[in-house]
């Protein structure tokens, strides 16, 4: 099992504050197992003589606590009121559950339980729960296996080998079960991705043109990295002689970033410092599974795969992450985190001087002094005039 170190260091300075810890994220992330590691955390470093409760609402066995009520009085029966340490109580996949957002409400208002949720979907923290618990939670997005963590269930593969590996099938926890069988592998993947369409928008939204939403989503997901606009899926829908309004698209490209399968991403004017309301990115939260559903080998669109991968990567490191513009260049990714900043490239491989060129005169044309750098597949160190040049795997696996 690959412990997520870096969750649960998220989540160790909220354990037994009054504060409900939410854990959000694309359907089999690992949400659960990081909740169960959560749970092990607290028992066997913070606080051993703590109580735990745990219900996974997903099994068949717990269906009878999705009822209005009946999950609130079995936690509340469970806990320990009387004991010194707290109740630490796990909801896994709560949503389903009538009135569950009062649920939580009320069992984070009992001083000896402390809380922790999971949720598929972003809208989790929205609506009724936001209004009920105003900083009351905090959220942790949990995502797929970062290359580190793939690394972790790649025993004895050097580094180049194990990105192949990561390259090919993405970062979703369970194809370690699988042994990363390329069939196996592309199954799963497949069939979960047809799942998140199904549970997480179609039953969510009550969507009754299905075949419209897969065509729309599955642009998106074809598209990552590219840059598009909802009038672009309007024309491409219209070559497939099928009409579309406007606000449809909007809504289902929503609905596919609330169940986390896509991950919209603003560009920034370098000059004028302001955000820009044209021209986004949408990046697939999972590139295996991207690759599944989409088709073709590893090394098609290697270039917007890879942007993809570094694109989470910093998402995991806690950065805020924008695409930036300088006159008529593009920065691939403007990174913020509290008060430091830097601008990154990522490329292939820059064999040719054109290519280095390219990559680089982008970075020396951003007006300012912040880090600047370049990631690729190249061993050979190409840094100058102030730009830092790593080899990708070994920047992913720090």
């Amino acid at each position: 099992m690959v412990i997520r170190r870096d969750f649960l260091e998220k989540v160790r300075p909220f354990v037994g504050l009054d504060i409900v810890k939410v854990l959000t994220g694309l359907r089999r992330s690992g949400k659960s197992v990081l909740m169960e590691q959560i749970k092990d955390m607290i028992l066997r470093e913070i606080d051993p003589a703590g109580k735990y409760v745990y219900v996974n609402l997903e099994e068949d066995e717990n269906k009878h606590f999705m009822q209005k009520g009946v999950l609130h009085d079995y936690v509340v029966k469970s806990a320990d009121a009387n004991k010194p340490s707290k109740t630490y109580v796990f909801l896994d996949e709560i949503s389903d559950v009538e009135e569950w957002e009062k649920c939580v409400n009320s069992l984070r208002t009992r001083d000896f339980i402390d809380l922790y949720v999971t949720g598929s979907n972003s809208k989790l923290l929205s609506g009724e729960l936001a209004t009920y618990l105003t900083g009351r939670f905090v959220e942790i997005k949990v995502s797929p296996f970062s290359f580190r963590e793939f690394l972790e269930v790649q025993p004895g593969k050097d580094s180049a080998a194990a990105f192949d590996a990561y390259l090919k099938f993405g970062g979703m926890p369970f194809l370690a079960h699988l042994g990363y069988r390329e069939e196996p592998s592309r199954e799963y993947l497949a069939d979960l991705y047809s799942s998140i369409l199904l549970k997480d928008i179609v039953r969510r939204h009550k969507i009754r043109d299905v075949d419209l939403l897969e065509r729309i989503i599955g642009y998106a997901m074809s598209e990552s990295g590219h840059v598009f606009s909802a009038a672009s899926i309007q024309r491409y829908l219209k070559s497939e002689r099928r009409a579309v309004a406007f606000d449809t698209v909007m809504n289902y490209l929503r609905f596919g970033e609330e169940a986390f399968l896509i991950r919209p991403v603003k560009r920034e004017d370098l000059m004028g410092k302001r955000i820009l309301s044209v021209d986004e990115k949408v990046y697939a939260s999972d590139h295996g599974m991207r690759r599944a559903v989409v088709g073709g080998n590893a090394m098609r669109d290697i270039d917007r795969t890879l942007e993809a991968i570094v694109y989470q990567e910093f998402l995991r490191r806690g950065y805020d992450v924008r695409i930036g513009r300088v006159k008529e260049k593009e920065v691939d990714f403007v990174c913020e985190k509290g008060e430091s900043r830097m601008y990154v490239q990522v490329a292939y491989i820059m064999e040719s001087e054109e290519t280095r060129e390219r990559e680089f005169s982008a970075l020396m044309t951003v007006p300012d002094q912040y880090p600047k750098a370049v990631l690729s597949l190249d061993k050979v160190d190409f840094s100058h005039s102030g730009i830092v040049h790593r080899y990708l795997p070994e920047f992913l696996a720090e």
